[in-house]
C-alpha cells in the first residue's frame, strides 16, 4: 500500500481554517510522493456522545468530501461514528484506523485536536503514538480573518445574525443552501412577483430577512443574479418558514428541479406590509438594490482584469 499524508476532523462548514489544513496536506503528500487523505465522521461524534450539545451542521459529509476533493485531496474517508468507534482508546484508534487501514506516514491536525474514548487523546498523545508506530505529526494553528478566529461556531453565530457577507469571508466562499424547487402557494405569481421556492435539508439557515443572492441549477451551468427572502411571509399571515428566490433575469427554459442559492449580502429585515401592492413595491426596491450591487462588483472585477492585463 502507498503511504498517505492525512488529516482528521469533522470539517463542518469547510471554512478557511479547513482549507489551509487541506492545502498543507496536499502539498506535503505531493512532496513525498504519497496519497493525500482526510478522515471525517458521520454522524458528528457529538450526536452520539452528547446529543444535547451536538451542533447543527453547516454541511453534509458528502458536501465536505466534494470541497476537499476540489482542493486536491486524493481520498476522503467518511467513518461511521458508532459506539464501537467511540469506545476505541487513543492507541486503538491510531493503530486500527491510521496505521493498519490508512498506512499514515504523516498526520496533520489542529492544535485543539482530541481523539479516542472520552476524548482522552490530544496532540501530545498523537506525537507519542506517531513515534511508536512510525508516522510524523504536525499541528496547524487556527486561521484568522480580519482579527476573527475562523471556526464553525463563529460562522453559525454570524449566519444566525444575518451577517452572510462576513460568514462568506470565513468560509472562503459564499454560504449556500441547496435543495429541491417546490411549488409555492401561488400568491407571489398572482399578487407580487414569481419566485423559486427552495426546500432544503440544511440544518443552519440565515436569519429571516431579504438577501442579495446568486442562484444556479444544482446539476447544470445555468445561473442567475437574484434576491431571496427567508421568512414567514407575514403580509400573507404565513405560519411556516419559506425560502423564496426572485431571479433578476428571465428564467429561459424549464424550471430547474434543484437549485443552489449563494447568500452574498443582507438587504433588510422581513416585515409585514399593509397590502400585497406595498410588498411588491418594496420587492422592486430590493431588486434595484441588488442590481446596483451586481453592477458594482462587475465593475470592480473588470477594473482588476484591466490592471492585470497591463501588468
Amino acid at each position: 500500500m502507498i503511504p498517505c499524508v492525512l488529516t482528521i476532523g469533522n470539517f463542518d462548514g469547510f471554512h478557511a481554517g479547513h482549507c489551509h489544513l487541506i492545502r498543507r496536506v496536499v502539498a506535503l503528500a505531493n512532496q513525498r510522493g504519497c496519497i493525500s487523505a482526510a478522515v471525517t465522521f458521520d454522524p458528528h461524534p457529538m450526536r452520539l456522545v452528547a446529543p444535547d450539545r451536538a451542533p447543527r451542521l453547516l454541511t453534509t459529509p458528502h458536501q465536505r468530501a466534494a470541497l476537499m476533493r476540489a482542493l486536491g485531496i486524493d481520498e476522503v474517508v467518511i467513518l461511521p461514528f458508532t459506539k464501537e468507534l467511540a469506545c476505541l482508546s487513543p492507541e486503538e484508534f491510531v493503530k486500527q484506523i491510521l496505521v493498519d487501514r490508512l498506512h499514515a506516514c504523516m498526520v496533520l491536525v489542529g492544535e485543539n485536536f482530541r481523539f479516542g474514548h472520552r476524548a482522552q487523546g490530544h496532540t501530545d498523545t498523537l506525537r507519542e503514538l506517531g513515534a511508536k508506530y512510525g508516522f510524523e505529526v504536525e499541528t496547524v494553528g487556527a486561521v484568522q480573518r480580519r482579527g476573527c478566529v475562523v471556526s464553525s461556531s463563529e460562522i453559525r453565530r454570524l449566519l444566525e445574525a444575518g451577517n452572510v457577507a462576513k460568514a462568506g469571508r470565513l468560509l472562503e466562499g459564499c454560504f449556500a443552501l441547496e435543495g429541491k424547487v417546490v411549488p409555492g402557494q401561488g400568491i407571489g405569481a398572482k399578487q407580487t412577483v414569481p419566485t423559486l421556492n427552495l426546500q432544503t435539508e440544511s440544518e443552519v439557515l440565515p436569519a429571516t430577512g431579504v438577501y442579495i443572492t446568486r442562484t444556479s441549477g444544482l446539476h447544470s451551468n445555468r445561473f442567475w443574479e437574484s434576491i431571496t427572502n427567508v421568512g414567514y411571509r407575514p403580509t400573507f399571515n404565513g405560519d411556516s418558514l419559506t425560502i423564496e428566490t426572485f431571479l433578476l433575469s428571465p428564467l429561459i427554459g424549464d424550471t430547474p428541479a434543484e437549485i443552489r442559492v449563494e447568500f452574498l449580502r443582507r438587504v433588510r429585515d422581513e416585515r409585514k406590509f399593509e397590502s400585497p401592492a406595498d410588498l411588491k413595491a418594496q420587492i422592486l426596491k430590493d431588486v434595484a438594490c441588488a442590481q446596483k450591487y451586481f453592477r458594482l462588483i462587475s465593475g470592480t472585477t473588470k477594473k482588476c482584469d484591466s490592471t492585470l492585463e497591463k501588468s
